[in-house]
């Protein structure tokens, strides 16, 4: 997929540079601790990887329509594996230490390093420990919005759809936004959470010029991102939390959360 007409760019994390990623940081230290974390969208990994690292999560699964993106997803995953310190001598060796990108001393197996000889081998799963990361962080692709729904059950306590509402919204339109918003709603747990990242009208002119179905679908549109909150109160969630804004130029956007009823 060369022409990133999913919303799917290469090397995104490229243009938003960062350790942590700071959407995440926009939420209690605890949030995700013990959760199972759903990353629809989820490029290279990035925000998968850090939720599974450095978040306390039991499970994050990420998912991406663009097979090139996943494979360097599993290729993060390893790379954070292998950027850890050793264990502390009374730890099992699957309970490294995470890594705190601010703490440069502590910098065990540099990128240098992997670059020269290949990333740390990664370890087997022991029963205990198959929560912990790296084991409880895993990649598919897949078009989730439109992949078979049949056997969809409440599976998540968070579902995240950072920088892909406008993608979706251009692509199936706006039954599909809805339907996107509606199987959302029918994976989470009762009370469970949905993290969105939705994107301003004004960006979808941009998007729209890079391929003729786009331009037509977007005739179409008569929804709105203004229109989301009161869409998704429709289906079964909350009033929306607006949990803040983040980001710098063209990523300068509204981070909200949904709980389902």
């Amino acid at each position: 997929m060369s022409n990133p007409i999913f919303g799917n760019y290469h090397g995104y994390y490229t243009k938003r540079p960062s350790s942590r990623d700071p959407r995440l940081a926009l939420l209690p230290t605890a949030f995700f601790v013990d959760k199972s974390v759903l990353d629809v969208g989820c490029n290279e990994g990035w925000v998968t990887c850090e939720i599974a690292h450095a978040w306390g999560a039991r499970r994050v699964v990420g998912v991406d329509i663009d097979d090139t993106l996943v494979r360097a997803a599993w290729k993060r995953r390893r790379t954070l594996w292998s950027l850890q310190s050793p264990p502390l001598p009374d730890e099992p060796p699957t309970k490294r230490i995470r890594l705190d990108p601010e703490a440069h001393e502590r910098d065990y197996f540099p990128l240098s390093c992997e670059q020269s000889h290949g990333p740390l081998p990664m370890p087997v799963p022991a029963a205990p420990h198959r929560d912990s990361f790296p084991h409880n962080v895993a990649f598919r692709t897949t078009d989730w919005v439109t992949e078979d729904t049949a056997g969809d059950e409440p599976a998540y306590d968070v579902v995240i759809a950072f920088s892909i509402t406008k993608w979706i919204h251009l692509h199936h339109g706006d039954e599909g936004i809805t339907s996107f918003f509606r199987r959302v709603h029918r994976v989470l747990k009762p009370g469970g959470a949905f993290i969105v990242e939705p994107q301003a009208w004004e960006t979808y002119g941009k998007a729209r010029r890079m391929d003729p179905k786009l331009r037509e679908n977007a005739k179409h549109l008569r929804l709105r991102p203004q229109d989301f909150p009161a869409l998704l109160e429709k289906l079964g969630f909350g009033p929306p939390q607006h949990l803040g804004t983040t980001g710098e130029g063209g990523f300068h956007r509204p981070v909200d959360l949904y709980v389902k009823k």
